[in-house]
């Protein structure tokens, strides 16, 4: 997701700060940049009234503590509130997430709950003993199983002592983080090179270089860890030149260029969706975020704004008869990410009929890094209105992040399929497991695989296009020449490739 000029850890929508807020998905260093320079004792629910016999059921009650598959969570329903808790074998901390329910529950039990600076979630029965949980910006839900009273470590205060801090660091990375195999990181090796370091009289500075030495050599932009708006640390994959406002100005001016000079781009959410015609029925939609499309910065807002600008630019005109696009260019080579069903949302514009975008599935054993939740199939519907099913090109490159790949994943399983043009994607795809420090630090990791249909993950290398060009370098730039932009409109004009 999102944030400031002077590059600041991103937190969601808002300013960075202590926590680093579980929704949406987005990459801390690299998405503020992006963003920067881009404009449980249980308590029955009461009885449905019974006006007859055979009248419907009560719902069961949710009332009661959760664990959740995979993401190492505790969830207390009570009430009218919702809390989660951090686990690990080793702690046990209040977690990000505190909700409040909004009106009555469903008539078959269902509880939706506002969160503070966050998208609402809902809360499903499952059966006598299971729930699912859904956040309204993601891309699937959590899985919850009844357990038994909340922990008594878990209202304790934890120690926050240098050795403690290190000791839920680093395990919560060995039970939750996917991918040291394919990073070649052995991860108890990483524990007996630091840990002795660190002492009582370890300082702030001290631990913190520790922590970030720990997960740098994962090149990974879903890592992150916040001691404080000055001090924090986020990965990203070698090579990675991360955006100043000075790029992004050229970079605007290589595309403006390429476009052509009388070629008026109309922008929506904050300069964040972009439109043009271009000559031979071409379309050019450019998307550099998921998130933060209006100043309040609400899930809510985003959807009407993303929605206004879909309407506008996806007209009958432009998607039925004689005067439908000949072809759209995607362009995504710099998105910092944000929400995925908002890019699920624009990828409804482009089909006519579902189709599997990706299964979602999450790391479920803190003792094998290769065991994983079943595997959930998120689709792509068809939008109620009018849809363009022409041919597509996506532009991508190294700074097309998160949820700016899951939308390019997305439109994979698309008819006619898209022509991928530019660079490999970033490489993370994951929700960013958001987690705190005994000491008032956070930090976050990915947990989560997106899968292709036959299993396959693009984490670490990125997605790549089916026309490699180059993507915004000095050459390019300094030229002002838009290699991508230029083949796809070639490839478009010959009826797309």
């Amino acid at each position: 997701m999102s944030d400031p000029a002077t590059f600041r850890p991103a937190t969601g929508r808002h300013p960075a700060g202590p926590r680093t807020p579980r929704r949406p998905r987005t990459t801390a260093l690299l998405a503020a940049a992006l963003t920067a320079v881009t404009a449980l004792p249980a308590c029955a629910a009461p009885a449905a009234p019974a006006h007859a016999a055979g009248a419907r059921a009560a719902a069961p009650s949710l009332d009661g503590v959760w664990r959740t598959d995979g993401y190492g969570t505790l969830v207390t329903i009570k009430g009218r509130t919702l809390k989660t808790y951090e686990t690990t074998a080793v702690s046990c901390l209040p977690g990000e997430v505190t909700g409040t329910r909004a009106g009555a529950p469903g008539a078959d039990g269902t509880l939706r709950f506002t969160v503070p600076d966050s998208a609402p979630l809902t809360v499903a029965p499952a059966g006598a003993d299971g729930a699912r949980m859904a956040f309204a910006d993601n891309a699937g839900h959590h899985t919850l199983h009844r357990a038994g009273a909340l922990p008594g470590r878990c209202g304790a205060r934890p120690a926050g002592d240098p050795r403690s801090v290190f000791d839920v660091f680093w395990q919560t990375y060995a039970e939750n983080y996917p991918f040291f195999r394919a990073k070649g990181i052995d991860w108890n090796a990483v524990r007996d090179r630091y840990r002795p370091r660190i002492t009582a009289k370890t300082t702030d500075a001290e631990l913190f270089a520790v922590l970030r030495a720990m997960i740098e050599p994962l090149h990974d932009a879903h890592t992150r860890v916040v001691a404080g708006p000055d001090r924090w640390f986020a990965g990203k994959r070698p090579g990675t030149v991360l955006p100043t406002p000075e790029f992004t100005t050229r970079v605007d001016t290589a595309i403006a260029a390429n476009l052509g000079p009388h070629t008026v781009q109309r922008p929506w959410a904050q300069g964040k969706l972009s439109y043009a015609d271009l000559p031979g029925r071409i379309g050019y939609f450019r998307v550099t975020q998921f998130a933060g499309y209006t100043k309040k910065g609400d899930y809510a807002g985003d959807v009407a704004e993303l929605d206004r600008a879909l309407d506008a630019i996806f007209t009958k005109t432009r998607t039925q008869g004689p005067t439908t696009l000949h072809g759209l260019v995607l362009d995504l080579r710099v998105n910092g990410g944000g929400s995925d069903a908002l890019g699920l949302r624009i990828a409804s514009r482009l089909t006519d009929r579902p189709y599997l975008a990706y299964r979602k599935r999450a790391r479920n054993d803190p003792a094998d890094a290769q065991k994983f939740t079943a595997p959930e199939p998120v689709s792509v519907r068809p939008h109620r209105g009018p849809v363009y099913t022409g041919p597509l090109a996506v532009l991508t490159g190294r700074l097309t992040i998160s949820a700016g790949e899951g939308l390019t994943q997305s439109l994979m399983g698309r008819s006619p399929a898209p022509t991928r043009i530019g660079e490999n994607t970033q490489g993370v795809f994951s929700d960013v497991l958001g987690r705190a420090l005994p000491n008032g630090w956070s930090f976050g990791l990915p947990n989560e695989e997106f899968l292709t249909a036959d299993g396959r993950t693009f984490d670490g290398p990125g997605i790549p296009p089916a026309v490699r060009t180059p993507v915004f370098t000095e050459a390019e730039l300094s030229a002002r020449r838009d290699t991508a932009l230029t083949r796809a409109r070639e490839l478009l004009g010959r009826g797309g490739a």
